[in-house]
């Protein structure tokens, strides 16, 4: 018999760890220290820095926030919580779970992984979706930040609110009517059957970690719209009235700013009609870049590519329609 041979060792070890990575991505900065420095310093590579830390900033801590409360619901909020809070039937409990959004001060970045977890929790989809749409738009934080920026149009208010509630039940029916299950693919989690303080901060390490990497690339998407898109032509869409409402609504989705802030930005964009304006603020806060990403990594690439078209289409016709009859 012939003696086994010893394994043959690899050149760089058995595995490359987060320290070599680190200590490799060093020496390449040192050895490519200036073209990196003049890289750093053009004005459009410090308006995407400055784009993509103030969207960060903006969504972390909401992130955060629905990622903790999402934790809560899937591992201290028992199942028969959720059948005695919501109708039975699911149409009925679509419009309970979209008022339901008025007590959640968060935005989008929040209301995803929360959205997932009562779902987990067996709360019927088209419920746990219109939950997620409405939220971020008819918090009591929100209204108020809206009514502020909008100090002569009080009905602006109004019309996000009404709005938004309309759209979220639309897109919860929606979901009844033609949704499969098949579509929602929510990532494992290794947090059942353990103890549950064990499992709360297991959902919580597996949310923030998986959510935070999909709410980093929609950042990056967003400022990278934000440097490429010229400022002109916004002016030149301006004077066309159809037009102008699915280019603000594009912008909603392209900029990804937090619906807490978004009512100041619609605010500035004072060539625009304020149904077009409207558009803004109901689009913004249901699709752009980020929740689009953070939806794909929550429910699954198909989910995304399906629900978030047709949650923009039917915000902007809403918005048309609320803005005609109210502004």
């Amino acid at each position: 018999m012939t003696a086994p041979t010893e394994p043959q060792r690899r050149l760089f070890g058995d595995r490359v760890g987060s320290v070599e990575i680190l200590a490799a991505l060093l020496i390449v900065l040192v050895v490519f220290r200036n073209p990196v420095s003049s890289a750093i310093s053009s004005p459009r590579l410090q308006t995407w820095t400055t784009v993509f830390v103030s969207v960060m900033v903006q969504a972390v801590p909401f992130l955060v926030f629905g990622v903790v409360l999402s934790a809560v619901i899937a591992v201290f909020v028992p199942r028969s919580f959720w059948a005695r809070a919501l109708p039975r039937h699911p149409a009925l409990a679509v419009p309970v779970a979209s008022v339901a959004g008025v007590v959640l001060p968060g935005c989008e970045c929040g209301s995803v992984p929360i959205a997932g977890s009562l779902i987990r929790r067996g709360v019927t989809p088209a419920a746990a979706l219109a939950f997620l749409l409405a939220a971020p738009a008819i918090n009591p934080i929100v209204l108020t930040a809206t009514a502020v920026a909008f100090p002569n149009n009080p009905e602006m208010v109004v019309g996000r609110g009404v709005a938004s509630l309309i759209v979220a039940m639309i897109m919860g029916w929606l979901w009844l009517r033609l949704g499969k299950a098949e579509w929602i693919k929510l990532p494992h989690r290794d947090d059942e059957g353990l103890p549950k303080m064990v499992a709360f901060w297991t959902a919580v390490r597996h949310d923030v970690i998986h959510a935070g990497g999909f709410l980093a690339l929609g950042a990056m998407a967003a400022a990278t719209i934000n440097v490429l898109v010229p400022e002109r032509w916004l002016l030149t869409l301006a004077g066309n009235p159809v037009v102008s409402v699915l280019a603000l609504a594009m912008l909603a989705v392209l900029l990804s700013i937090c619906s807490e802030a978004d009512a100041f930005v619609a605010a500035s964009l004072s060539q625009f009609s304020l149904t077009a304006r409207l558009a803004f603020l109901v689009v913004g806060p249901m699709v752009d870049l980020k929740l689009i990403s953070m939806q794909t990594g929550v429910f699954g690439r198909r989910f995304a590519t399906r629900f978030s078209p047709a949650t923009f289409a039917v915000g902007v016709l809403v918005a048309v329609g609320v803005g005609a009859v109210l502004l």
